[in-house]
């Protein structure tokens, strides 16, 4: 026997068990194809025992299925030529469609329906069985722009269902995207209770395991962005199947599952399918291409993973960093911020590419690098006045609202940039109808926070068009907004009369303190600004509040300092350390002297000397934090207690803890020396020191 007729019986062995003798075996159409099949008279086999159940043979097409041509009918004794034709099981599985019950969905049970191939019949195409059975698929783009609605997408898959089911996903999206929020709710509504979806979600499962790997991506993204609940059988298991296949993950592939876990909610199938992510992240992350999937990688790999790795993915970029381009510059900080690693050098290059290229940068630009910087405590002050002097160079094609969004992240920042300050307070001294309640809100905290109206020109103009525009909101104002605007207003030293009457009653009192405890302490500023400050409010009105918690000093003052002060001076018997004052005030040192400032009084002879003839000094040890970014410009609340110092009889002044630290003792001493002393009692070296 030659060769291919031992290979025709060998495979009809295969089939021994398959088909039932004198019996046709037809095939109708498929979910996911058009053709319609019959195998008929396969009375060549009725000498095979062995019989199988029609579940048996569907399970068998998912396993290498063999398909037979021959020129000639089997009807003859002389066998020709047959030819096997091996499908392979993942191709042949993608063309299955099966029902809840694992049984094949039949579309058209009438026998006109179908499409005969007999093998006792000869086939002169070779073709018919390729041919024939190859879905007519149907692209998602085609889809999202055949169809204006999700139900009409559903109405196409029930009419003709065809492979991928992700298609059919991802033009829902498509399309969704293209509608307004109210447009989109409705139509959600409508794709869960039309009734082809829940036929759509089986489709979607079944395929999971036999699409290609970013077909499965696409959809699993479109599914948790049309809304469908992550609790799901559907989501879960589309999850469990992306996590098994995780390694026929390409660059591509990446990018997308990088975009697919920054939609997902946590849960464990999460947390694992993120874990397996790191591991393929670690081991193919010198193969990535793309600057800008290693971005949407490193900014998806999150703040919890290890330090080795992003230490790798840093060197990576760091290898990169070439062929960054201007907007790969700028997203570099969203995607460092979002991993919570601080790399002083990729900032650094960037901020320099952000400022050559300032120009017809988006709002939205800068607005995530600003909270980029807030996040990762990166205070570059070059970029920063970069920003603010772009936007007060463009002031005139901004809306208020959107200067005000970049002020309040410069606040958040600590840097106050001036001309840019100046420029918001003429524009709304010029037009205040703009502002809103909000609006009044964020810009005096923004202005006291960053004590911008010490010395401004503007400064009365501006705080009584501030202060007419919250007297307009009154009857709406909530009790602690109304409180937030009067503390901002202390702050810059200033006593609306309209918003303090009405702060002051009190079922409002009572109202704030039983609220929050932060309340009674904005409470307790404003009592101590009516108290202190010169003000044409009753200075003797009585406020019922609680005794506040004591403003603590450190519970080791600088050590430096008072080394420092007791070489200075003579010793500890010359100056206080930690003392507490009224209305809940510290100071760090008091140092006693007399009126001139020409001489320091020991503590044991000033209760032997009148009080009209000491200068109380108060020294304040400050942090950076006291001041403006970049400056000796101090802050709301510091500027405030200098101001209430100076009220109760105090000489202030302020030591920089970090420049203290820098300096050698000799050079300390003489630096306090210059501070505490008049200029009439300093020698001329000393003077000199003082106004360098």
């Amino acid at each position: 026997m030659n060769n291919k007729a031992g290979s025709f019986f060998w495979n009809l062995r295969q089939f021994s068990t398959l088909v039932p003798t004198s019996r046709t075996m037809r095939l109708y159409r498929l979910g996911l194809c058009k053709p319609k099949i019959v195998h008929s008279n396969w009375n060549i086999l009725n000498n095979f025992h062995n019989r199988m159940r029609s579940t048996d043979i569907i399970r068998y097409l998912f396993q290498d299925a063999f398909i037979f041509k021959s020129d000639v009918g089997f009807q003859t004794k002389v066998i020709s030529t047959v030819t096997a034709l091996r499908i392979e099981r993942l191709l042949y599985a993608r063309r299955l469609c099966f029902d809840s019950k694992q049984s094949l969905v039949p579309v058209d049970k009438s026998d006109d329906g179908l499409k005969k191939v007999n093998l006792n019949h000869e086939v002169s195409n070779e073709d018919v069985l390729t041919k024939e059975t190859k879905p007519n698929r149907i692209s998602s783009r085609k889809l999202s722009q055949e169809c204006n609605s999700l139900s009409d997408v559903l109405d196409a898959f029930s009419k003709a269902p065809t492979f991928p089911s992700s298609n059919y996903f991802t033009a829902m999206w498509t399309i969704a995207k293209r509608l307004s929020d109210d447009q989109k709710r409705f139509e959600k509504r409508l794709m869960f209770s039309h009734p082809a979806f829940n036929q759509l979600c089986e489709h979607m499962m079944r395929e999971a395991k036999f699409m290609q790997y970013k077909y499965l991506l696409f959809s699993l993204y479109a599914i948790v962005k049309l809304g469908i609940p992550q609790n799901t059988i559907l989501v879960q298991t589309l999850l469990r199947v992306t996590q098994e296949r995780i390694n026929e993950c390409d660059e591509i592939c990446l990018s997308v599952l990088s975009t697919v876990l920054e939609a997902m909610e946590p849960c464990k199938n999460v947390h694992a399918l993120r874990t397996g992510f790191r591991i393929l992240v670690d081991q193919q992350v010198w193969k990535i291409e793309d600057v800008f999937t290693l971005q949407v990688v490193m900014k998806c790999i999150g703040k919890d993973a290890p330090i080795a790795l992003k230490r790798k993915l840093e060197m990576k970029a760091l290898r990169e960093l070439d062929r960054f381009s201007v907007v790969n510059s700028q997203h570099m900080f969203e995607v460092l911020a979002a991993m919570n690693h601080r790399s002083l050098i990729l900032l650094d290059e960037c901020s320099k590419v952000v400022l050559d290229n300032i120009h017809g940068c988006p709002l939205r630009i800068m607005i995530n690098i600003l909270q980029s910087c807030k996040d990762l405590q990166y205070h570059n002050l070059d970029l920063f006045k970069g920003l603010a002097d772009y936007v007060a160079a463009t002031f005139d094609v901004w809306k208020l609202r959107k200067v005000l969004f970049i002020l309040i992240l410069f606040e958040n920042l600590g840097f106050r940039p001036v001309d840019l300050m100046d420029l918001f307070m003429k524009r709304i001294v010029e037009d205040p109808e703009s502002l809103n309640l909000k609006n009044i809100l964020s810009i005096l905290h923004t202005y006291s926070s960053l004590n911008h109206v010490y010395k401004c020109q503007n400064k009365k103009q501006f705080l009584e068009v501030m202060a007419s525009a919250l007297t307009g909101y009154l009857h709406s104002v909530s009790s602690e907004n109304l409180l937030d605007a009067v503390y901002s207003f202390c702050l810059m030293n200033y006593f609306p009369l309209a918003p303090l009457n009405q702060l002051l009653q009190k079922d409002v009192i009572s109202e704030l303190l039983t609220s929050d405890d932060k309340n009674a302490y904005k409470l307790h500023i404003l009592d101590t600004c009516l108290k202190l400050d010169d003000t044409v409010y009753l200075k003797d009105i009585a406020l019922l509040l609680p005794q506040p918690p004591r403003e603590l000093p450190p519970s080791h003052p600088n050590a430096k300092v008072a080394e420092v002060l007791s070489s200075l001076l003579g010793g500890e018997g010359h100056f206080s350390k930690a003392v507490h004052l009224p209305h809940n005030y510290h100071i760090d040192f008091e140092i006693r002297m007399d009126t001139n400032r020409n001489q320091v009084l020991p503590l044991s002879d000033v209760d032997t000397t009148s009080a009209t003839d000491i200068q109380r000094v108060a020294v304040l040890c400050v942090s950076r934090s006291a001041y403006c970014l970049g400056s000796s410009h101090p802050r709301g609340f510091l500027a405030m207690k200098m101001r209430h110092l100076n009220a109760m009889g105090f000489h202030v002044i302020l030591v920089n803890n970090w420049e203290m630290d820098k300096l050698e003792m000799e050079d300390a001493v003489t630096f306090l020396k210059t501070k505490i002393y008049s200029v009439e009692a300093l020698p001329v070296a000393a003077v000199n020191v003082q106004s360098t």
